[in-house]
């Protein structure tokens, strides 16, 4: 067996899924890990739903090796691309927004990432610009979570971004945008659903075979009650062809708690993301 030694633990050559020594590998199969911050998310925190670097990092080295091409279809600020070039990857995002394009874009240049080089940022209907990608090996998103931020309540909490945080006080409601085609702008949670296995069938066919693709998603109340959004993410992905193959626990301690029940119901205070986990086979 041809092994190459790294300091951090020996290589498998035999290894076709990604550049991890042994014990990095073994370490990437937790079914658990907790969120990480890093000085490039500050920007990110102008979109109301970031993805932070470190955590996307850990997926992108564990599902492709350098120089493999990752795919986002709800791109936003962009932080999936600045991971895939920080790990020697490509990327190709997709998003409806100009403002979330434009933030992304500015991110880019402060990291000197070369547009149609490191990375391809298409702003469109993921529905329709997917067809127009090359073939992908790996898919990594996190969807807007139905129409939650445009509900009555106080979706958003104190906007603290500049200080490269957003865990104070709840205020007013932000949203994606006002377009009939975003995902986040359904009227119901089942049209949601349809809207999003509409564009996974999309990307499920941009896939390479024998590919990973993570859905990044926590479970939500829908017209106040609690719903298993995992299950559901679970069973249209198989529906479309993707074989479930578990799921990771994002742990977010640093969220803030709410009374939202107290003290007459027991209502649950998200603090983690459900990563789940697909290969196409």
């Amino acid at each position: 067996m041809d092994k190459k030694i790294k300091n951090n633990g020996k290589y498998d050559e035999r290894n076709k899924l990604n550049d991890l020594t042994g014990k990095e590998w073994l370490l990437s199969t937790k079914s658990f890990f907790i969120s990480s911050k890093c000085a490039d998310d500050k920007d990110a925190f102008k979109h109301p739903a970031p993805f932070l670097i470190k955590d996307v990092e850990k997926l992108i080295s564990t599902f492709t090796k350098k120089n493999m091409t990752v795919f986002d279809p709800f791109m936003g600020s962009g932080t999936t691309a600045i991971a895939a070039y920080n790990l020697s990857r490509k990327s190709i995002g997709i998003d409806l927004s100009e403002e979330y394009e434009e933030l992304a874009k500015t991110r880019f240049e402060r990291k000197g990432m070369i547009e149609n080089k490191d990375y391809i940022y298409i702003c469109g209907d993921s529905l329709v610009e997917t067809e127009n990608i090359d073939m992908v090996d790996y898919i990594i998103t996190s969807p807007p979570y139905h129409n939650i931020l445009k509900n009555n309540s106080k979706g958003l909490r104190e906007d603290k971004s500049e200080k490269g945080y957003r865990n104070s006080p709840r205020l007013g409601v932000e949203y994606y945008s006002d377009k009939v085609n975003d995902l986040g702008n359904q009227n119901s949670y089942d049209d949601f659903l349809k809207l999003f296995k509409q564009i996974m069938i999309k990307a499920y066919a941009k896939l390479k075979d024998n590919k990973y693709c993570s859905i990044i998603i926590s479970d939500f109340t829908v017209d106040k009650k609690e719903v298993c959004v995992q299950a559901d993410i679970v069973k249209l992905m198989q529906d479309i062809g993707f074989n479930f193959v578990g799921t990771i626990i994002l742990l977010q301690d640093n969220k803030p708690l709410y009374p939202f029940g107290y003290p007459y119901k027991f209502k649950i205070n998200h603090m983690h993301q459900n990563i789940i986990n697909f290969i196409k086979e």
